[in-house]
């Protein structure tokens, strides 16, 4: 099966990437639509709701070779109905969602909750801003200024709506009543996340304010030298030890092995070895590469760097193909999972810190990445 190109999956930074969606420049409509308010929609009731990442197709048995009976495409809400074992050619999931009209191959689904809060009614007293969780499927933005970044900028130019996703952590600096809603300003800017400078509203109802609680110290009574990462790349898997005893486990999505094309490649291999945290940060842009692999995707959450500057682990909200290589080289899982890692792992970060860099030979938690010959 082939699996299709998401929109958050391969952004180019050409603007391509929308696979199904041809180019065209933006309509005066889309751009009033840019700079306008927008409140919350009105989600799916379903405990567990699911958002298509790209166009995707819904098969008549949960196969890859079923023939298809409707077709989803990116953002699309629906109901989670309960996954079964079917046969997905050439891949490790194998796990497909059913549905009302059929079945969908699960990897193609972010599962999300609708999680609304009360929004605060105005910046805390002398507070420089905070850090905010998503907890809805998505909050629709409204863009302030000029659009910097090129992630931004690829959307515009496909005239779709620029959102957040459920998971995304963003840096909030400023809050405003609009036509009877309050509004959270989100900053791009270089100081919280190294974005380019964009700046956004979005519904506040869909932001959870995080405290100090949110991201404690998982047992922090165990010596940090008992702690350590095994990442295996041959099975995609990931597991916390403290001493000899398991503590976690999760299943990853490491450097991909295909490139665009679908042609074999190295060029985003995961490194191997005995790698050292030497970076943590909250929530982070990542942009890179150039105009035919480029990828720009922002607020990154909970990112334990272990290579490089930016070879890390860190949630994915773009995909569900956790136990398929993927990646650009960095380690990817759930965002819940990723916050987890990045609570239990050392050095630990407080909201006031952000993020911290270690300078070598001090190093946090060791990360020992594998993978068979």
């Amino acid at each position: 099966m082939r699996r299709p190109v998401s929109r958050r999956d391969f952004l180019k930074l050409t603007g391509l990437g929308l696979g199904a969606m041809a180019f065209r420049p933006p309509s005066i409509g889309y751009m009033d639509r840019l700079y306008a308010p927008k409140r919350l929609p009105q989600f799916p009731t379903s405990p567990i709701i699911g958002r298509m990442l790209g166009m995707t197709e819904v098969r008549g048995a949960p196969a890859s070779d079923a023939p298809a009976v409707a077709t989803l495409y990116d953002d699309n809400l629906i109901e989670w109905g309960r996954e079964v074992v079917g046969r997905a050619v050439g891949l490790t999931n194998q796990r497909f969602l059913q549905i009302a009209q059929g079945y969908i191959w699960s990897s193609r689904i972010q599962p999300t909750r609708n999680l609304p809060n009360t929004p605060l009614a105005a910046m805390p007293p002398g507070a420089p801003g905070f850090w905010a969780e998503v907890t809805v499927p998505y909050i629709d933005l409204t863009l302030d200024g000029p659009a910097a970044s090129p992630w931004i900028q690829s959307l515009i130019q496909y005239q779709f709506p620029p959102r957040l996703y459920y998971g995304q952590v963003v840096w909030i600096d400023q809050i405003r009543q609009n036509n009877g809603f309050t509004e959270y300003r989100w900053n791009e800017g270089p100081t919280h996340g190294y974005g380019f400078g964009d700046i956004f509203w979005g519904d506040g109802a869909g932001l959870k304010i995080l405290t100090e609680e949110d991201v404690a110290p998982i047992s922090p009574g165990v010596d940090p030298a008992q702690k350590r990462i095994v990442a295996d790349l041959t099975y995609q898997t990931l597991t916390c030890y403290e001493g000899s005893s398991e503590v976690f486990f999760c299943r990853i999505s490491s450097g991909a092995v295909f490139d665009f094309q679908g042609n074999p490649t190295t060029a985003y291999e995961t490194p191997t070895g005995d790698l050292n945290t030497h970076w943590k940060i909250i929530s982070l842009n990542m942009s890179g590469g150039g105009s035919a692999s480029g990828y720009s995707t922002p607020a990154v959450p909970w990112d334990t760097v272990i290579s490089g500057e930016g070879i890390a682990i860190h949630g994915a909200f773009w995909h569900n193909d956790f136990g398929e290589k993927r990646s650009h080289g960095c380690i990817n899982v759930k965002p819940e999972e990723a916050k987890w890692i990045f609570r239990w792992t050392t050095p630990y970060i407080s909201l006031a810190q952000s993020e911290q860099r270690m300078t070598w030979p001090d190093h946090g938690t060791t990360v020992t990445v594998t993978k068979k010959v």
